[in-house]
């Protein structure tokens, strides 16, 4: 309710906060009226609690992407000051990086590829003086990565595996892998019109990757921080791979193909075998793995993965307290045995169709060496319909509750 000052203006507005349980259900409540209010400076007034007030910060700032790349997109008039003892700073580079993963996700395939996504990467290294290199086409196979090689050679540009890094080498190393799928058609196992029209957002874990590298570096956490993302097309020709075909990986264990639609895992086996290499003090990986997922716990509630009860505990307060959710599921061991192959060590799609997300956390634990702390995120990357917050299209999800995690363990 707008009340009106001399002359008619605005002069403030009563908004209905809710109860506690009605606003853990909601989210970001008042970005539903900023997108609303009257163009001006606006401020809160009154008592609030300092988590809700960074909620109600944050939440304002999220309200205020457009995304305009291809159409004009009017901004949002009003602006929020930035309520006392919230770090606005901080939330700014929260806020900047979600903006960067949801315009890497809302940019179709034909402006975002394999190397639109490096390009990306580069920028963001530039900005922070971080170093980006690339690993392309051929080179892959030399270099041992023959899983990203395969998946990626059917498309007109080239597969790639980009690594970002900044830091003191002195501090502890967090090393994050984001799934770069640019488009999946589902290869020689082609997915049905309805289900391939959004895969525009397959490489959600990549951006989700960078949204956090962003976070990091512009907050300056002391940490040494790598960001490993396989970059492909999973494109139809002549040279996509098959089903039935048996693949090396980098680790050196084979893979059967059972569903060339299955490719996210192996691209980032490769990445994960990698990175295990130089084993760091916290793993994470980001990606739009599996529809699975999505059945077991809805669009806006990405599960994950950890063997590490301390991370484990550790994400949930963290989601709790980044309003970024997250629920837990389980690394089962019995399922381990759905990935046995008659002619390979592993089989990328197990036959049966049941616990999806949970098999394909499994597979991918494969290739993660003994002792590191990781976890895995299947994330949905876009928001279906709008919410406060959240406009309907391409979101970052999981990357903030990562970030106050490392924020909580290593500070500034």
């Amino acid at each position: 309710m707008i009340l009106p000052g001399p002359g008619g203006a605005a002069s403030g507005a009563l908004f209905g906060w809710g109860d506690a349980r009605a606003r853990r259900a909601r989210r970001f409540a008042l970005a539903e009226f900023a997108a609303k209010a009257p163009e001006g400076p606006w401020e809160i007034v009154g008592d609030i609690e300092p988590e809700e007030a960074e909620e109600a910060a944050l939440g304002w700032l999220l309200a205020a992407y457009r995304f305009g790349r291809y159409k004009a997109a009017p901004p949002q008039k009003a602006m929020l000051a930035a309520p006392e003892g919230v770090d606005a700073a901080r939330l700014l580079a929260i806020a900047e990086g979600v903006y960067l993963a949801r315009d890497l996700i809302n940019t179709p395939a034909n402006d975002m590829g394999p190397e639109a996504i490096e390009a990306a990467a580069r920028a963001l290294a530039a900005r922070h003086g971080a170093e980006a290199s690339s690993i392309v086409g051929e080179a892959l196979l030399e270099a041992n990565f023959p899983m990203i090689h395969a998946v990626g050679r059917a498309a007109a540009e080239a597969p790639r595996l980009i690594e970002l890094t900044w830091g003191d080498e002195a501090h502890p190393a967090v090393t994050v892998v984001g799934k770069g799928v640019a488009f999946d058609t589902g290869g020689l196992d082609l997915k049905p019109a309805a289900a391939m029209r959004m895969m525009k957002k397959d490489m959600g874990g990549a951006a989700a990757a960078l949204a956090l590298g962003h976070m990091v570096m512009a907050r300056g956490l002391p940490v040494r921080l790598r960001i490993l993302i396989p970059a492909v097309e999973n494109a139809v020709s002549a040279g996509a791979f098959r089903p039935g075909d048996v693949l090396n990986s980098r680790k050196g264990l084979t893979v059967e193909i059972g569903n060339t639609d299955a490719e996210g895992r192996l691209i980032l086996a490769d990445a994960l075998a990698l990175a295990s290499e130089t084993p760091p003090a916290l793993m994470v990986d980001f990606a739009t793995l599996t529809g699975a997922a999505r059945v077991a716990t809805g669009l806006d509630l990405p599960p994950f993965f950890t063997d590490d009860e301390a991370l484990a505990a550790d994400l949930e307060a963290a989601s709790r307290r980044a309003r970024d959710p997250l629920w837990r599921l389980p690394l089962w061991d019995p399922y381990d045995e759905d990935l046995k192959s008659p002619v390979a060590d592993l089989d990328n799609a197990p036959s049966g169709g049941f616990g999806g997300a949970i098999t394909a956390a499994l597979f991918l634990r494969r290739f993660v060496g003994a002792g590191i702390p990781w976890a895995h995120f299947d994330i949905n990357g876009f928001n279906n319909s709008a919410a406060p917050g959240r406009p309907k299209g391409g979101e970052c999800m999981a990357a903030r509750a990562v970030f106050s995690v490392l924020e909580a363990r290593h500070g500034r």
